[in-house]
């Protein structure tokens, strides 16, 4: 698995978590996949992303879009 199909499986989990949390405990919990959608958002404008750096010191290799 490279860096670009880590990030993308993360943000898919928290993404997915946020809703089911939203849905089955709190409304508040949307908040988390609210959070993910503009986070992937700024880092499609930026080319910043936490998690791929997060990721990269964690050795996962280099994929396309994270460098």
């Amino acid at each position: 698995m490279n860096l670009d199909r880590a990030v993308l499986a993360f943000a898919a989990v928290v993404v997915l978590l946020g809703l089911a949390l939203g849905l089955t405990v709190h409304p508040w919990w949307f908040a988390l996949t609210a959070f993910a959608g503009l986070n992937m958002l700024q880092a499609a404008f930026t080319g910043f992303c936490p998690a791929a750096m997060l990721f990269r010191k964690l050795g996962i290799p280099s994929g396309n879009a994270f460098r």
